[in-house]
């Protein structure tokens, strides 16, 4: 190991693994561009993440090596940016490689000057020239002498491009109002790259897209079209039995690479499993298929063993490479199957788990066989059940055992690095996953894990002022928080209050939007910047809109605002959430399937404001049930509020139309409200049920 660099005194793992390169490297900071100035340099900006296998590529063929570093310190001042810290950087610059490049991915590479405008940009570069991809040496090279004789040709070229950006995040000009067609039309598009062979949507590379899915029963709950639950059940069903599915250690790994679900990305992403976990929460509440309730049991039996903090924070990522090598860790050698398994059951189980002699995991790269094994079921567990004569409880239990003795073994191999550092926006994510499971599933002990996540987010990423920050790690919470921190943890809170009807949650989601409104909203337009107003060490305020990987944060918006509205009858939430849907109405329009959580605010907008408010004792065993049968059934956007003794007073100042509702002959009773106006009284679940449908 080389003398480390500026690096080494991060406390970003990502910025960790380049601390001993020979390249000059700089955080993101003001000295990095005070340089730059004063040596007049371009800067050779690199972004990726822990966990990103090309990003490990790029580092061990380029950044390690001293010829390449050589070049890259002598023509620019060099800066690496984990992309999972500073989304507000990551989302900027992987605009402007999509305006240049028509595509992005990471790690992205961008050429720009002193100011912070680019003028170059693309994905994994090589250290030399190969098949037509530029390498690094050669790029240097030609950026030094274009930088020394056409000096003036490249700054006019990032000023167009800043100008580009701006125009991209510009919405003022396409303002149009969204109704219920636009949701269809969503729906129409969705089906139509539809994978119905595999289940999934376009072509591999597949992605969960669990937002996707998510407004797909949305639009059946309201429509009663078939098919897109269809679409739902198949895509869930492939994907479980797939390779994408951890069916040792549960988890889902980030995507796969084919079309059939079996070779995946290995990574797993923290994010991935919150909302996967939703969506299989909900499609379970939809069908009562048992496949799906379990499928969120294991994720988040794989988040509490391995991704759970002992202070209660959830960490962000486990990388797809162990040993330098993308999954190893997860791979079976027929041999080492043997080994573990003994010879009998090997050859059961093999059959089950598609684990053969020459190995089904092909090399990405070469397209070859390795020798190695992806577990993985090409048939249900009740193909095998009925094949082995057994009930379908014996052949789980049959493979549970299997399992775990796979497990115990796999336990000794060398893990995959754990990106430990804890994120609030991914944590509000997190802990929304963890209270649906704990009021859907009946498992308190998942209340309690979201209860301690969220505690943890508001005791240690806030500052004295009680702004958000966005990372924790190693004891340290650092970086302002941008707009997504307080979206998805507002929308943890909301879950969490819904699960555990504690007011304070409530109460703190209310304060967190007014926050968010005053730091991060467009006053001039509407909609929500992703940097605050304080926080401007970048040339242009991004605008997240389209739904990516993750739902952007003014689809979350949205939605939250919508639900705040209904909760506390307070009517300038929803006139917040209209003027969004004006705003960026014409951007969605234009693509609705590429919006669709988004979209799922839309229809809570469009549809007919019904919320439950139940008063009386929680602690009732009627009351219980009352909560119980509303936990069970499929009922999206609506809102349930649970008024006692204790909380009356608090409530009324966050929700005044609570205030005249009183409980009735000491028996749990419950008012349908819409908009403002409530329903007479009723006590007894069958009344409770009657009235809510027949309103």
């Amino acid at each position: 190991m080389g003398t480390p660099n500026r690096l080494i005194h991060e406390k970003s793992p990502y910025l960790l693994q380049h601390a001993h390169n020979p390249v000059d490297w700089y955080p993101w900071c003001d000295e990095a561009f005070a340089v730059a100035e004063t040596e007049n340099k371009p800067i050779f900006l690199s972004i990726g993440y822990a966990t990103c296998h090309w990003c490990h590529v790029m580092e061990k063929e380029t950044f390690q090596d001293k010829s390449a570093a050589d070049e890259l310190n002598r023509t620019f001042v060099c800066i690496k940016v984990d992309r999972e810290e500073r989304p507000d950087v990551d989302a900027l610059y992987m605009t402007a490689c999509q305006i240049f490049a028509g595509r992005g991915g990471w790690p992205l590479t961008i050429f720009m000057t002193k100011d912070k405008m680019p003028f170059f940009a693309a994905t994994y570069l090589p250290k030399n020239s190969r098949y037509g991809r530029a390498g690094v040496i050669d790029l240097c090279q030609k950026v030094r002498s274009l930088w020394s004789e056409n000096h003036d040709a490249i700054h006019a070229s990032a000023r167009q491009m800043v100008d580009n950006l701006e125009k991209a995040f510009d919405f003022s000009a396409e303002n149009e109002t969204l109704d219920q067609s636009v949701l269809e039309t969503a729906a129409h598009q969705i089906q139509g790259s539809f994978d119905p062979k595999y289940g999934g949507f376009d072509r591999a590379p597949k992605f969960p897209t669990a937002h996707r899915l998510q407004f797909l029963l949305h639009q059946y709950h309201h429509t009663d079209r078939p098919e897109l639950l269809d679409m739902v059940t198949h895509t869930l069903t492939a994907m479980r039995h797939g390779g994408i599915w951890d069916h040792v250690g549960f988890g889902f790994h980030r995507y796969s690479t084919d079309e059939r679900w079996l070779l995946p990305h290995f990574e797993k992403m923290l994010y991935d499993q919150a909302l996967l976990a939703m969506v299989y929460l909900e499609t379970f509440q939809m069908t009562k298929i048992p496949l799906f309730a379990q499928t969120a049991r294991d994720i988040f039996t794989y988040v509490k063993r391995d991704m759970t903090a002992s202070t209660g924070g959830f960490y962000s990522a486990e990388d797809a490479d162990s040993e330098g090598i993308e999954g190893k860790f997860y791979l079976w050698t027929i041999e080492q199957w043997q080994n573990v398994l003994g010879e009998r059951d090997a050859e059961t189980w093999q059959k089950v788990l598609n684990i053969i002699p020459s190995g089904n995991f092909n090399s990405e790269a070469t397209g070859n066989a390795t020798g190695a094994n992806i577990v993985h079921l090409t048939q249900p567990a009740d193909y095998w059940s009925v094949k082995w004569n057994i009930s379908a409880d014996e052949f789980y239990q049959k493979f549970e055992d299997i399992r775990k003795m796979l497990f115990r073994a796999r336990e000794k191999r060398i893990h995959p690095l754990k990106d430990d550092k804890i994120l609030t926006d991914w944590n509000g994510l997190m802990i929304a996953a963890f209270a649906m499971g704990a009021r859907i599933l009946g498992e308190s002990e998942y209340g309690t894990i979201a209860v301690n996540a969220a505690e943890f987010i508001w005791n240690h990423l806030r500052t004295k002022d009680g702004s958000f920050l966005h990372r924790y790690r190693d004891g340290q919470a650092a970086i302002s928080a941008n707009a997504n921190d307080y979206a998805f943890f507002i929308m943890g809170l909301l879950e969490l209050y819904r699960t555990t009807f504690e007011v304070i949650y409530l109460e703190r989601a209310i304060s967190l939007q007014k926050q968010m409104h005053a730091a991060f909203w467009n006053k001039t337009r509407g909609g929500f910047f992703l940097t605050s107003t304080g926080n401007m060490d970048i040339p242009i305020r991004p605008v997240e809109l389209y739904d990516g990987a993750l739902p952007s944060v003014n689809s979350v918006a949205m939605c939250n605002l919508i639900r705040l509205s209904r909760l506390t009858g307070q009517t300038k939430w929803e006139d917040s959430a209209h003027q969004m849907s004006q705003v960026f109405g014409a951007r969605i329009k234009s693509h609705p399937a590429a919006h669709t959580h988004f979209l799922m605010g839309v229809g809570y907008a469009l549809g007919r404001s019904q919320e439950v408010v139940l008063v009386g004792n929680p602690h009732q065993k009627e009351t219980q049930i009352l909560l119980d049968s509303l936990n069970r059934k499929y009922t999206p956007g609506l809102g349930v509020v649970l008024k006692t003794e204790q909380n009356q007073h608090i409530l009324s100042n966050l929700a005044q139309y609570t205030t005249p509702l009183k409980q009735k002959s000491q028996q749990p009773t419950a008012y349908i409200c819409s908009g403002l106006n409530c329903s007479q009284p009723v006590t007894g679940l069958t009344d409770m049920l009657a009235l809510l449908k027949k309103r």
